[in-house]
Protein backbone atom coordinates (compact mmCIF):
# COMPACT_ATOMS: atom_id res chain seq x y z
CA UNK A 1 0.00 0.00 0.00
CA UNK A 2 2.74 2.11 0.86
CA UNK A 3 4.68 1.13 -2.01
CA UNK A 4 1.34 2.46 -4.25
CA UNK A 5 1.03 5.53 -3.16
CA UNK A 6 4.84 6.30 -2.90
CA UNK A 7 4.56 5.50 -6.94
CA UNK A 8 1.31 7.76 -7.50
CA UNK A 9 2.87 10.54 -5.41
CA UNK A 10 5.99 10.39 -7.98
CA UNK A 11 4.22 10.04 -11.11
CA UNK A 12 1.90 13.14 -10.13
CA UNK A 13 5.38 15.00 -9.46
CA UNK A 14 6.80 13.63 -12.91
CA UNK A 15 3.59 14.98 -14.53
CA UNK A 16 3.76 18.53 -12.80
CA UNK A 17 7.46 18.76 -13.84
CA UNK A 18 6.33 18.07 -17.32
CA UNK A 19 3.63 20.47 -17.48
CA UNK A 20 4.97 23.18 -15.45
CA UNK A 21 8.81 22.85 -18.68
CA UNK A 22 5.72 23.10 -21.08
CA UNK A 23 4.34 26.15 -19.82
CA UNK A 24 7.99 27.41 -19.79
CA UNK A 25 9.19 26.13 -22.86
CA UNK A 26 5.82 27.86 -24.52
CA UNK A 27 6.20 31.30 -22.97
CA UNK A 28 10.05 31.17 -23.81
CA UNK A 29 9.75 30.41 -27.01
CA UNK A 30 6.98 32.75 -27.83
CA UNK A 31 9.10 35.54 -26.32
CA UNK A 32 12.16 34.85 -28.18
CA UNK A 33 10.31 35.17 -31.45
CA UNK A 34 8.54 38.43 -30.35
CA UNK A 35 12.20 39.67 -28.88
CA UNK A 36 13.61 38.71 -32.17
CA UNK A 37 11.33 40.69 -34.39
CA UNK A 38 11.59 43.65 -32.26
CA UNK A 39 15.74 43.48 -31.98
CA UNK A 40 15.53 43.04 -35.54
CA UNK A 41 13.28 46.60 -36.04
CA UNK A 42 15.39 48.53 -33.52
CA UNK A 43 18.46 47.73 -35.11
CA UNK A 44 18.08 48.32 -38.45
CA UNK A 45 16.72 51.92 -37.58
CA UNK A 46 19.69 52.27 -35.55
CA UNK A 47 21.77 50.86 -38.54
CA UNK A 48 20.34 52.81 -41.08
CA UNK A 49 21.08 56.41 -39.01
CA UNK A 50 24.86 55.08 -38.77
CA UNK A 51 25.02 54.13 -42.22
CA UNK A 52 23.78 57.58 -43.18
CA UNK A 53 26.35 59.14 -40.90
CA UNK A 54 28.61 57.28 -42.22
CA UNK A 55 27.63 57.99 -46.17
CA UNK A 56 28.03 61.93 -45.28
CA UNK A 57 31.34 61.43 -44.00
CA UNK A 58 30.82 61.80 -40.01
CA UNK A 59 32.11 58.37 -38.72
CA UNK A 60 33.88 55.81 -40.46
CA UNK A 61 32.40 52.78 -42.00
CA UNK A 62 34.68 50.20 -40.71
CA UNK A 63 33.48 51.05 -36.87
CA UNK A 64 29.47 50.49 -37.95
CA UNK A 65 29.90 46.98 -37.39
CA UNK A 66 31.34 47.36 -33.63
CA UNK A 67 28.70 50.54 -32.76
CA UNK A 68 25.99 47.96 -33.25
CA UNK A 69 27.43 45.21 -30.63
CA UNK A 70 27.83 47.82 -28.20
CA UNK A 71 24.54 49.38 -28.66
CA UNK A 72 22.86 45.58 -27.97
CA UNK A 73 22.40 45.59 -24.74
CA UNK A 74 21.04 48.71 -24.50
CA UNK A 75 18.19 47.54 -26.31
CA UNK A 76 17.70 44.00 -24.95
CA UNK A 77 17.12 45.96 -21.48
CA UNK A 78 14.17 47.70 -23.21
CA UNK A 79 12.77 44.72 -25.37
CA UNK A 80 13.44 41.88 -23.42
CA UNK A 81 10.53 43.11 -20.40
CA UNK A 82 7.86 43.55 -23.25
CA UNK A 83 9.06 40.34 -25.26
CA UNK A 84 8.28 38.74 -22.25
CA UNK A 85 5.23 40.43 -21.52
CA UNK A 86 3.55 40.22 -25.11
CA UNK A 87 5.23 36.28 -24.47
CA UNK A 88 3.11 35.51 -21.43
CA UNK A 89 -0.09 36.86 -23.21
CA UNK A 90 0.20 35.39 -26.84
CA UNK A 91 1.12 31.56 -25.19
CA UNK A 92 -1.75 31.65 -22.50
CA UNK A 93 -3.84 33.06 -25.08
CA UNK A 94 -3.12 30.33 -27.54
CA UNK A 95 -3.58 27.63 -24.48
CA UNK A 96 -7.17 29.34 -23.74
CA UNK A 97 -7.98 28.84 -27.13
CA UNK A 98 -7.44 25.49 -27.86
CA UNK A 99 -8.65 24.63 -23.82
CA UNK A 100 -5.33 23.41 -23.01
CA UNK A 101 -6.14 25.33 -19.47
CA UNK A 102 -9.48 23.89 -18.59
CA UNK A 103 -7.23 20.64 -18.78
CA UNK A 104 -4.50 21.51 -16.22
CA UNK A 105 -7.54 23.31 -13.93
CA UNK A 106 -8.71 19.34 -14.03
CA UNK A 107 -5.61 18.16 -13.26
CA UNK A 108 -5.87 20.47 -10.28
CA UNK A 109 -3.32 23.49 -11.67
CA UNK A 110 -4.34 26.85 -9.89
CA UNK A 111 -4.02 30.57 -10.65
CA UNK A 112 -1.11 30.43 -8.03
CA UNK A 113 1.04 28.04 -9.50
CA UNK A 114 0.56 29.25 -13.00
CA UNK A 115 2.00 32.54 -11.70
CA UNK A 116 4.62 30.42 -9.83
CA UNK A 117 5.74 28.86 -13.49
CA UNK A 118 5.09 31.96 -15.35
CA UNK A 119 8.00 33.40 -12.38
CA UNK A 120 10.15 31.10 -13.56
CA UNK A 121 10.67 32.91 -17.36
CA UNK A 122 10.09 36.22 -15.44
CA UNK A 123 13.56 34.97 -12.99
CA UNK A 124 15.64 34.50 -16.31
CA UNK A 125 14.83 37.40 -18.24
CA UNK A 126 14.86 40.02 -15.00
CA UNK A 127 18.57 38.26 -14.44
CA UNK A 128 19.30 39.44 -18.04
CA UNK A 129 17.47 42.27 -17.76
CA UNK A 130 19.65 43.38 -14.48
CA UNK A 131 23.28 42.20 -16.05
CA UNK A 132 22.40 44.64 -19.40
CA UNK A 133 21.33 47.72 -17.11
CA UNK A 134 23.98 47.52 -14.34
CA UNK A 135 26.52 46.57 -15.95
CA UNK A 136 26.54 45.83 -20.04
CA UNK A 137 24.64 48.58 -21.54
CA UNK A 138 26.89 51.28 -19.49
CA UNK A 139 29.64 49.97 -20.20
CA UNK A 140 28.87 49.84 -23.94
CA UNK A 141 27.74 53.18 -24.31
CA UNK A 142 30.96 54.63 -22.88
CA UNK A 143 32.51 52.22 -25.10
CA UNK A 144 30.88 53.75 -28.04
CA UNK A 145 31.83 57.34 -27.20
CA UNK A 146 35.13 56.44 -26.76
CA UNK A 147 35.51 54.99 -29.89
CA UNK A 148 33.57 58.09 -32.13
CA UNK A 149 35.99 60.65 -30.11
CA UNK A 150 38.97 58.48 -30.68
CA UNK A 151 37.50 58.38 -34.50
CA UNK A 152 37.46 62.44 -34.01
CA UNK A 153 40.60 62.90 -32.27
CA UNK A 154 42.45 61.38 -34.48
CA UNK A 155 41.66 62.82 -38.52
CA UNK A 156 38.04 63.99 -39.20
CA UNK A 157 38.80 63.18 -43.20
CA UNK A 158 39.51 59.10 -42.24
CA UNK A 159 35.57 58.61 -43.55
CA UNK A 160 36.16 60.74 -46.97
CA UNK A 161 36.40 59.05 -49.76
CA UNK A 162 38.41 59.96 -52.63
CA UNK A 163 37.09 61.50 -55.71
CA UNK A 164 33.93 63.21 -54.22
CA UNK A 165 32.33 66.00 -52.54
CA UNK A 166 31.50 65.62 -49.31
CA UNK A 167 30.37 67.43 -46.05
CA UNK A 168 33.46 67.88 -43.30
CA UNK A 169 31.38 69.79 -40.60
CA UNK A 170 30.81 74.04 -39.09
CA UNK A 171 29.49 74.19 -42.61
CA UNK A 172 32.61 73.14 -45.09
CA UNK A 173 32.95 70.65 -48.23
CA UNK A 174 35.98 68.90 -48.67
CA UNK A 175 37.53 67.25 -51.57
CA UNK A 176 40.87 64.57 -51.90
CA UNK A 177 42.16 63.33 -55.01
CA UNK A 178 43.56 60.75 -52.91
CA UNK A 179 44.86 59.61 -49.96
CA UNK A 180 48.49 57.87 -49.09
CA UNK A 181 48.90 54.69 -47.41
CA UNK A 182 47.60 54.89 -44.26
CA UNK A 183 44.93 57.63 -44.51
CA UNK A 184 46.95 60.20 -42.61
CA UNK A 185 47.37 62.59 -45.62
CA UNK A 186 45.33 63.71 -48.11
CA UNK A 187 46.33 64.82 -51.63
CA UNK A 188 45.11 67.84 -53.78
CA UNK A 189 42.80 69.25 -51.61
CA UNK A 190 39.70 71.37 -52.20
CA UNK A 191 38.00 72.79 -49.08
CA UNK A 192 34.87 74.98 -49.13
CA UNK A 193 33.62 76.79 -46.65
CA UNK A 194 30.63 79.36 -45.22
CA UNK A 195 31.40 81.78 -43.06
CA UNK A 196 30.12 85.67 -41.54
CA UNK A 197 32.88 88.15 -41.18
CA UNK A 198 32.42 90.59 -38.62
CA UNK A 199 30.09 93.12 -40.35
CA UNK A 200 27.34 90.14 -40.30
CA UNK A 201 28.36 90.13 -44.66
CA UNK A 202 28.64 86.71 -45.79
CA UNK A 203 31.35 85.21 -47.19
CA UNK A 204 32.45 81.91 -48.87
CA UNK A 205 36.40 80.90 -48.43
CA UNK A 206 37.87 78.81 -51.04
CA UNK A 207 40.92 76.59 -50.16
CA UNK A 208 43.11 74.66 -52.33
CA UNK A 209 46.31 72.72 -51.45
CA UNK A 210 48.85 69.98 -52.39
CA UNK A 211 48.49 68.11 -49.49
CA UNK A 212 46.47 68.00 -45.83
CA UNK A 213 47.34 66.45 -42.55
CA UNK A 214 46.34 66.86 -39.21
CA UNK A 215 47.72 67.95 -35.93
CA UNK A 216 46.69 68.54 -32.68
CA UNK A 217 48.19 71.59 -30.36
CA UNK A 218 49.72 70.45 -27.32
CA UNK A 219 48.69 73.47 -25.09
CA UNK A 220 45.48 73.76 -25.84
CA UNK A 221 44.21 70.58 -27.13
CA UNK A 222 42.56 72.41 -30.07
CA UNK A 223 42.74 70.34 -33.59
CA UNK A 224 43.85 71.84 -36.97
CA UNK A 225 43.75 70.96 -40.09
CA UNK A 226 47.35 71.97 -41.72
CA UNK A 227 47.26 72.42 -45.47
CA UNK A 228 50.68 73.16 -47.48
CA UNK A 229 51.62 74.55 -50.97
CA UNK A 230 48.23 76.35 -51.77
CA UNK A 231 45.99 79.08 -52.57
CA UNK A 232 43.23 80.48 -50.49
CA UNK A 233 40.57 82.61 -52.05
CA UNK A 234 37.97 84.95 -50.10
CA UNK A 235 34.51 85.44 -52.45
CA UNK A 236 31.63 87.48 -51.47
CA UNK A 237 28.56 87.37 -53.43
CA UNK A 238 27.34 88.74 -55.56
CA UNK A 239 30.68 90.71 -55.70
CA UNK A 240 32.87 90.13 -58.75
CA UNK A 241 35.88 91.01 -57.14
CA UNK A 242 37.97 88.34 -54.97
CA UNK A 243 40.67 88.12 -52.66
CA UNK A 244 43.53 85.97 -53.03
CA UNK A 245 46.49 84.52 -50.56
CA UNK A 246 49.05 82.14 -51.30
CA UNK A 247 50.69 80.32 -48.75
CA UNK A 248 53.52 77.54 -48.05
CA UNK A 249 51.53 76.66 -44.78
CA UNK A 250 48.25 77.15 -43.33
CA UNK A 251 45.72 75.43 -41.10
CA UNK A 252 42.03 75.42 -40.16
CA UNK A 253 40.85 74.59 -36.75
CA UNK A 254 38.81 71.65 -36.50
CA UNK A 255 37.64 71.67 -32.92
CA UNK A 256 38.59 73.38 -29.38
CA UNK A 257 38.83 71.04 -26.09
CA UNK A 258 35.10 72.33 -25.09
CA UNK A 259 33.64 70.86 -28.17
CA UNK A 260 35.18 67.19 -27.11
CA UNK A 261 32.49 64.72 -25.58
CA UNK A 262 31.69 64.45 -22.09
CA UNK A 263 32.38 60.87 -21.03
CA UNK A 264 32.22 61.83 -17.32
CA UNK A 265 28.21 61.77 -17.73
CA UNK A 266 26.32 59.91 -15.16
CA UNK A 267 24.61 57.66 -18.02
CA UNK A 268 28.19 56.46 -18.99
CA UNK A 269 29.23 55.72 -15.17
CA UNK A 270 29.45 52.47 -13.76
CA UNK A 271 26.92 51.35 -11.40
CA UNK A 272 28.96 50.70 -8.79
CA UNK A 273 30.17 54.63 -8.81
CA UNK A 274 26.75 55.96 -9.04
CA UNK A 275 26.61 54.53 -4.99
CA UNK A 276 29.11 57.16 -4.58
CA UNK A 277 27.37 59.81 -6.54
CA UNK A 278 24.52 62.31 -4.79
CA UNK A 279 23.74 64.30 -7.56
CA UNK A 280 20.39 63.78 -8.93
CA UNK A 281 21.58 62.89 -12.49
CA UNK A 282 23.45 59.89 -10.37
CA UNK A 283 20.84 58.98 -8.46
CA UNK A 284 18.28 58.71 -11.56
CA UNK A 285 20.59 56.71 -13.27
CA UNK A 286 20.60 54.35 -10.61
CA UNK A 287 17.02 53.94 -10.22
CA UNK A 288 16.53 53.49 -13.50
CA UNK A 289 19.15 50.48 -13.76
CA UNK A 290 17.38 48.72 -10.89
CA UNK A 291 13.78 49.64 -12.21
CA UNK A 292 14.17 47.23 -15.25
CA UNK A 293 14.44 44.15 -13.71
CA UNK A 294 11.61 45.44 -11.03
CA UNK A 295 9.46 45.76 -14.07
CA UNK A 296 9.91 42.30 -15.58
CA UNK A 297 8.31 40.70 -12.58
CA UNK A 298 5.69 43.29 -12.39
CA UNK A 299 4.74 43.12 -15.43
CA UNK A 300 4.63 39.20 -15.12
CA UNK A 301 1.88 39.78 -12.28
CA UNK A 302 -0.30 41.76 -15.05
CA UNK A 303 0.11 39.47 -17.85
CA UNK A 304 -1.18 36.45 -16.22
CA UNK A 305 -4.70 37.71 -15.81
CA UNK A 306 -4.65 39.60 -19.09
CA UNK A 307 -3.91 36.80 -20.81
CA UNK A 308 -7.04 34.95 -20.44
CA UNK A 309 -9.13 35.19 -23.24
CA UNK A 310 -12.63 33.87 -24.61
CA UNK A 311 -12.30 31.52 -27.11
CA UNK A 312 -14.73 33.59 -29.26
CA UNK A 313 -12.65 36.64 -28.68
CA UNK A 314 -9.44 35.34 -30.05
CA UNK A 315 -5.73 35.44 -28.52
CA UNK A 316 -5.17 39.14 -29.07
CA UNK A 317 -8.32 40.55 -28.34
CA UNK A 318 -6.77 42.30 -25.25
CA UNK A 319 -3.38 42.79 -26.70
CA UNK A 320 -3.59 46.04 -27.80
CA UNK A 321 -5.18 47.57 -23.99
CA UNK A 322 -1.88 45.13 -22.77
CA UNK A 323 0.63 47.09 -25.32
CA UNK A 324 -0.66 50.93 -23.80
CA UNK A 325 -0.15 49.59 -20.48
CA UNK A 326 3.02 48.61 -20.74
CA UNK A 327 3.96 51.77 -23.12
CA UNK A 328 2.59 54.05 -19.86
CA UNK A 329 4.84 52.42 -17.52
CA UNK A 330 7.34 52.35 -19.09
CA UNK A 331 6.81 56.53 -20.25
CA UNK A 332 6.24 56.97 -16.23
CA UNK A 333 9.59 55.86 -15.79
CA UNK A 334 11.54 57.68 -18.67
CA UNK A 335 9.78 60.86 -17.36
CA UNK A 336 10.89 60.01 -13.37
CA UNK A 337 14.34 59.65 -14.79
CA UNK A 338 14.10 62.82 -16.20
CA UNK A 339 12.41 64.83 -13.80
CA UNK A 340 15.26 63.06 -10.88
CA UNK A 341 18.13 64.35 -12.92
CA UNK A 342 16.61 67.70 -13.62
CA UNK A 343 16.00 67.80 -9.28
CA UNK A 344 12.29 68.49 -9.94
CA UNK A 345 11.38 64.98 -8.23
CA UNK A 346 13.58 64.12 -4.94
CA UNK A 347 15.60 61.25 -5.41
CA UNK A 348 14.03 59.71 -2.12
CA UNK A 349 10.54 59.51 -3.95
CA UNK A 350 11.45 58.54 -6.98
CA UNK A 351 10.53 56.04 -9.48
CA UNK A 352 9.12 53.62 -6.52
CA UNK A 353 5.70 55.36 -6.44
CA UNK A 354 5.46 54.39 -10.39
CA UNK A 355 6.62 50.19 -9.81
CA UNK A 356 4.25 50.53 -6.54
CA UNK A 357 0.78 51.89 -8.96
CA UNK A 358 1.02 49.24 -11.29
CA UNK A 359 2.32 46.42 -8.46
CA UNK A 360 -1.35 47.15 -7.21
CA UNK A 361 -3.13 47.21 -10.90
CA UNK A 362 -1.19 43.52 -11.04
CA UNK A 363 -2.69 42.22 -6.96
CA UNK A 364 -5.77 43.80 -8.11
CA UNK A 365 -5.92 41.66 -11.51
CA UNK A 366 -4.95 38.49 -9.97
CA UNK A 367 -7.24 38.49 -7.52
CA UNK A 368 -10.12 39.18 -9.85
CA UNK A 369 -8.85 35.87 -11.82
CA UNK A 370 -8.27 33.72 -8.69
CA UNK A 371 -11.39 34.72 -7.84
CA UNK A 372 -12.93 34.07 -10.84
CA UNK A 373 -10.52 30.91 -11.74
CA UNK A 374 -9.11 30.24 -14.59
CA UNK A 375 -11.60 28.80 -17.00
Amino acid sequence: MGEGAGSAWKSTRESVLIIFRYLTREILVTMAAVAGVLLLVIMGSRFIRYFTDAAEGEIPASILGTLMLFHLPGFAELVLPLALFLGILLAYGQLYLNSEITVLVACGISPVRLLRVSLIPAAIVAILVAVCSLWLTPAGALQNERMIAEQQSRLDFTALAPGRFQDFGQGRTAYTEAMNDDQSRMQEVFISERQRRNDGAPETMVTRASEGYQTVDDETGSRFLVLTEGERYSIDPGNHQAERLEFETYAVRLSRVDEERDLDAAEYASTAALFGDDSPRAQAQLQWRFSLPVMVLILTLIALPLAKVNPRQGRFAKLLPAIFLHISYLSLLLAALDAIGRGKLPPWIGMWPIHVFYLAIGLVLMWRFQRGGVR
